[in-house]
């Protein structure tokens, strides 16, 4: 007796998914021809140098990998792509786009068109190298697309801060399972512990550092309380300049104590506040008892905090810097319009003395708390084009603005390498001067200046 065989019943849904593979396997070569952020972001996030299609006869794939592997001996955040002029890298936002999706703190260079810059976090690269490194790269070798993309990593790696995407992959890799296995669990538990307790002892070396600091606006702020020689018990003193005088005291007290009690840098904000609503609080007093108008709630001086409320707003500018509406004392505002320097309000720094606000992003809470009662746009608008301001600017600060109380990572900087995500400083890669590409011959919309790369 003969027994024919019947069809599997799951003969016809296996018949219909080989059949999609097979399509999707003739479509991916399409889909990875077409190019874009898409797939540039995907290859450099895998730390490979990205070509568009549309570039691979000017550049070659071989190329490209050997230029990856000078990167990867190099392991430094170092990100390549070279594409077309095309609508699809546009030539005012492909840095920011790309640096985006890509979401790592580093240096990268594009090769767009006929034309090579370089953008680079501050952290990865200090201000203005990108932009002089590829302008230089770009100049030596007269369109020359691998010769100029080697020479640029050649020069760029030794000067990067931070380790390469690759390396940061196969140390996990490597260390993880071992840490499961051995410690099961524990070993996280010590890695975490140990973040933790480098991020504390940064917090509180910035702490130090600002403790010196705000501890000579107190003393200063206790001596003019002094030289105020206020009697409450004085027979011309009346219940309004007791109030004043007790407002100024209490004032001086609490920024005294809270300042023993900071355990943060960002705790150093209330003291700064308490200062300035003090200060506030004695210049009414001296009007009262000189028989002056009262003084309008001003914000301090800007070149000094120490100099108490200001009094008016004066246009100035620093050294090579553009000029700005600053509010300042009389006596700051009497030697601009002599054309002189302002008493700025210097601190001290690794690279010597420096203005509070070109300092280190330690001193946002220092200058927010001084600024606080003013409006949270006021003192990112002052610092446009300073070492805060550029913080300020930036996508985290306008999600947690410091005004209210807001952390703005001046203890969790990145260094080259780090995962930022969209939270990275848009000026480093914000196409000053005419935009990404706005100038030719890769000099960014000429010279290579970059608008001033970060400075005044």
């Amino acid at each position: 007796m003969r027994t024919l065989a019947r069809p599997s019943r799951g003969a016809g849904p296996l018949a219909l998914v080989v059949a999609l593979l097979g399509l999707l396997l003739l479509l991916a070569p399409a889909a990875s021809a077409a190019g874009g952020l898409s797939d540039a972001s995907a290859t450099l996030k895998k730390g490979k140098v990205y070509v568009d299609p549309a570039m691979a006869d000017r550049f070659s794939q071989d190329q490209a990998d050997a230029l990856t592997k000078k990167i990867d001996k190099a392991d430094k955040p170092i990100f390549i792509a070279v594409v077309p002029d095309s609508p699809a890298y546009g030539k005012d936002t492909v840095f920011k786009d790309l640096r985006t999706m890509v979401g790592v703190d580093g240096v990268y260079g594009i090769w767009r068109g006929n034309q090579f810059a370089a953008r680079a976090d501050r952290g990865a690269l200090g201000a203005g190298l990108p932009e002089r490194i590829s302008g230089a790269a770009f100049r030596s070798h007269n369109g020359d697309i691998d010769a100029t993309l080697n020479d640029f990593v050649d020069q760029a790696a030794p000067q990067t801060k931070g380790e390469g995407v690759n390396h940061s992959t196969s140390i996990a890799w490597v260390v993880i399972p071992l840490v499961l296995v051995a410690l099961a669990g524990a070993g996280v538990f010590l890695l975490i512990r140990r973040a933790k307790k480098r991020k504390e002892e940064q917090a509180r070396a910035e702490l130090d550092q600002l403790r010196r600091v705000v501890d000579e606006d107190i003393t200063a702020f206790g001596e003019e309380l002094d030289r105020l020689d206020f009697n409450p018990a004085a027979a011309d003193a009346d219940d309004v300049q007791r109030t004043d005088y007790t407002h100024a005291l209490d004032s001086y007290e609490k920024s005294k104590r809270l300042m023993d009690e900071a355990k943060r840098p960002e705790d150093v904000k209330q003291v700064t506040e308490a200062i300035e609503d003090g200060r506030f609080a004695l210049a009414t007093l001296s009007a009262r008892r000189d028989k002056r108008p009262l003084p309008e709630r001003r914000p301090p001086c800007f070149m000094d905090p120490r100099h108490g409320p200001s009094v008016k707003d004066v246009d100035w500018a620093p050294a090579g810097g553009s000029p700005r509406s600053v509010p300042v004392c009389q006596a700051d505002a009497d030697r601009v319009a002599a054309g002189l320097d302002p008493a700025v309000r210097t601190v001290d720094t690794d690279q010597g003395p420096q203005p509070y606000w070109n300092a280190g992003p330690a001193y946002a809470p220092y200058a927010g708390g001084y600024y606080s009662s003013f409006g949270g746009g006021l003192l990112p608008g002052l610092l446009v084009g300073t070492m805060l301001g550029s913080m300020m600017s930036s996508p985290a600060y306008a999600a947690a603005p410091m005004m209210d109380g807001g952390h703005h990572g001046y203890q969790d900087q990145h260094e080259g390498g780090d995962y930022t995500g969209a939270d990275f400083n848009g000026g480093d890669f914000g196409g000053f001067g005419g935009g990404d590409f706005g100038g030719g011959g890769g000099d960014f919309g000429g010279g290579g200046d970059f608008g001033g790369g970060g400075d005044w």
